[in-house]
């Protein structure tokens, strides 16, 4: 039996299980098992392939924003009118066949925009190039999830489902859990919360699926078995992510107002270029990009050239994106924000406060 039956048939079990007390561990297990096949099953083949085009770009700009969705949602038409790349659109499914990259100017800073080939039902599977896709996303910093307006729900929950069988995980934070494997001494668990959903024998039993036998286990929040072995495996990517309704023109606003109420959602239309400056807001927001400007003493401000950050960026991080060698020879910087006065920060030690507010 090959991977994908395992897969298979590990599903359908965990489908026709009833969830309740008597079988949490049961479930547990079997939750365990299909992660680490399907971990398997993304591991690159040892066998040599034919060479080709490659299907990566440099990543390039000050972040990258990854399209993802299905044939003919208006993928390609959207980075035509959101950057000076013209990618081939037309009216038949599976018009793009590569990855296509381009640059978003905005706000001083350079997003690069990647045009990826649709992806199907099956794509964890390696169906249609779907592993190159969601390998190329993996390395994205925000995901947009385009989507068709007039074919409801049913494209978003079958996207999520791919995405999440291969460890992306959608405006999720990382689960607040310590786990350190140890040479002996047995597995030593710990809360500092009461927690409802996982025990220290589901803990036990999700562990030595791993062949885990030594361990110090520490949940500082209420998680679930699958955050668990999440925190196991250790390769999940915790990305945003924004849904774009495309083609709003062709549903009427009732359903319009419905899809935009959503969480992370942002209703678009492509042919009629209908809210893609609200678009362009949230994709900023997501980003959390900060753009710090520098002045000459007895001087204004330089508004031309932004150096961009991302939040939580420090005024060390500020040297080293002027020079490499700023840092070390820092003395005093005097930073200004809206609504604040200014603050002088020096010595090593101030070195490392943050940027807020700019």
């Amino acid at each position: 039996m090959g991977i994908l039956e395992k897969i298979s048939e590990i599903e359908k079990e965990i489908a026709r299980t009833q969830k309740n007390k008597a079988t949490e561990y049961h479930l547990g297990l079997l939750k365990a098992k299909l992660a680490k096949y399907r971990a398997q099953l993304l591991e690159p083949s040892k066998s040599s392939a034919a060479k080709g085009e490659g299907f990566d770009v440099m990543k390039s700009g000050d972040a990258r924003v990854a399209l993802i969705g299905f044939p003919s949602v208006g993928k390609s038409t959207f980075l035509s009118l959101m950057t000076s790349t013209a990618s081939e659109a037309a009216s038949y499914e599976f018009t793009t066949l590569t990855c296509i990259p381009g640059v978003i100017e905005y706000k001083g800073a350079n997003i690069q925009l990647l045009d990826l080939p649709g992806i199907i039902e099956g794509a964890a599977q390696g169906k249609g190039r779907g592993r190159q896709v969601i390998a190329v996303a993996r390395t994205a910093d925000v995901v947009i999830m385009m989507l068709d307006a007039t074919k409801g729900e049913v494209q978003r929950a079958l996207l999520e489902k791919e995405l999440e069988s291969v460890g992306i995980r959608l405006n999720k934070s990382k689960p607040n859990i310590y786990f350190k494997p140890k040479k002996g001494g047995g597995i030593s668990f710990n809360s500092t919360v009461t927690l409802t959903q996982c025990s220290e024998k589901l803990v036990q039993l999700i562990l030595h699926e791993y062949k885990i036998f030594n361990a110090e286990v520490l949940f500082r929040e209420d998680c679930s078995p699958d955050e668990f072995i999440d925190v196991i495996v250790g390769n999940r990517v915790y990305m945003p992510c924004l849904y774009v309704y495309n083609k709003i023109d062709q549903i009427s606003m009732e359903e319009v107002d419905r899809l935009a109420r959503r969480p992370h959602s942002v209703v678009i239309s492509c042919g009629m270029k209908l809210n893609l400056d609200y678009l362009l807001e949230k994709l900023w927001e997501y980003l959390a990009l900060t753009c710090i400007y520098t002045k000459k003493r007895g001087q204004r401000p330089d508004f031309t050239d932004a150096i961009i950050l991302r939040k939580g960026a420090s005024v060390e991080h500020v040297c080293h994106r002027i020079h490499r060698s700023l840092a070390s020879q820092f003395k005093y910087a005097l930073v200004w924000s809206d609504g604040c006065c200014c603050r002088r920060w020096s010595g090593a030690v101030d070195r490392e406060a943050t940027v807020r507010g700019l």
